[in-house]
């Protein structure tokens, strides 16, 4: 169990740090504006991680990456979060150019993998539906083979950043017939540009638009759009999902809020001096300094362990509690802030707390609800059966 890091892995994190501390400041301050993503400095943000090798570290050599193990790849997103950088879009380089480097065929990686890891395209996720969610194998989305083309029909939802996608990969079902569920579906590349695709925004509680319905009305795929091979889509969505391992506890992020936090509560004045003077305060920040400091412990035993590839099923415990002590450091950020946390997006610290913490009430359902990473860790670890 690895919880220290070796020579090679301290020379990384210097040489992560000095990149991620020269990083052009008008993207690191940038490419969130009043809550919502700046898409032209997110892509110009991921141009520059892709010109320094860094946009995709843990992808095959042959097609740009570095081979990085999860380890690595830990140490990458911590330095980088540390200091404001945005991470590559996910969608494109955690998630289906995996995919396609592993699965899909040598047309479809020439043609993509470049322009995924640059952010040239811009990917959107097609999974949840109205009717599936956790429960994915239940989606109704339909494909349906004429000749060279699939015709597509169907619904996604909470599609995040949809408004900017160019391509979406998507879970469609292409044998309603199969005896299980999970043996009908299908893994598709789609051009969100396709005559009969539509992209609906969906308010969230902020007031933001982040998140989109997709509609398919007899969309028409080329045939060569297939990953794989056809009604294995679902292995594929496992693979896809599996790639989320130590990402799913975001500590690099949830340190440095938690660091602005205290620095502002040493700001303001209270009638002990600062509010970091108030006992009860200052015992939920010691509280929540610790629970960090344990989960980058788990975190780096859980990414160690992954160096002989095997996935950990602690993994689960990392995306429950990366998300608890999120939601938990954005609440005590909220209550640092006082008032100034109803003024909303004045350009102020306080007026982004409150915004911030309403948003982040998703991370116990994305990526797998907590309910559901209870339910793998009392089996996988705990050894109990439902």
């Amino acid at each position: 169990m690895q919880r220290t890091l070796r020579d090679e892995d301290k020379a990384l994190q210097r040489e992560l740090r000095a990149f991620a501390e020269s990083f052009p400041d008008h993207i690191k301050t940038g490419y969130i504006a009043d809550g919502e993503v700046v898409p032209e400095l997110l892509r110009e943000g991921q141009r520059i991680l892709d010109d320094a090798d860094l946009a995709a570290p843990h992808w095959p050599t042959e097609w740009g990456g570095r081979g990085w193990d999860e380890l690595q790849l830990h140490i990458y997103r911590s330095e980088l979060q540390r200091a404001g950088v945005p991470m590559p879009l996910a969608f494109n380089t955690s998630m289906v150019g995996p995919v396609i480097a592993a699965f899909g065929s040598q047309e479809l990686k020439e043609r993509f993998l470049p322009k995924t890891k640059s952010c040239e395209i811009w990917w959107s996720q097609g999974f949840s539906e109205p009717d599936a969610g956790s429960d994915l194998a239940s989606l109704r989305t339909t494909a349906v083979r004429e000749g060279d083309e699939y015709v597509v029909n169907g619904q996604k939802t909470w599609t995040t950043l949809g408004q900017f996608g160019d391509w979406i990969f998507t879970l469609v079902r292409t044998d309603p017939s199969a005896d299980k569920p999970q043996k009908g579906i299908s893994f598709l590349l789609i051009d969100m540009s396709s005559p009969g695709l539509t992209v609906r925004p969906i308010k969230l509680i902020d007031g933001r638009h982040e998140v989109n319905e997709v509609f398919f009305d007899d969309v028409r795929v080329p045939a060569d759009q297939l990953v794989g091979e056809e009604n294995r889509g679902w292995d594929y969505a496992k693979f896809l999902l599996g790639n989320e391992r130590t990402s799913a506890a975001p500590v690099g992020s949830i340190k440095a809020a938690l660091a602005a936090a205290k620095e502002h509560a040493k700001a303001t004045r209270s009638p002990h001096g600062t509010a970091l003077d108030e006992p009860l305060l200052a015992a939920r920040f010691a509280q929540l300094e610790a629970e960090v400091m344990a989960l980058e412990l788990t975190v780096l035993r859980v990414a160690g362990d992954s160096r002989d590839g095997r996935p950990d099923p602690a993994s689960s415990i990392l995306k429950l509690r990366g998300s608890q002590l999120q939601q938990d450091v954005y609440e005590l950020m909220v209550d640092v802030a006082g008032v100034d946390a109803l003024t909303w997006y004045t350009g102020e610290w306080g007026s982004e707390t409150l915004p911030r913490y309403l948003n982040y009430r998703k991370a116990s359902i994305y990526s797998g609800s907590n309910e559901v990473q209870r339910n793998i860790i009392s089996g996988g670890i705990l050894g109990l059966k439902g």
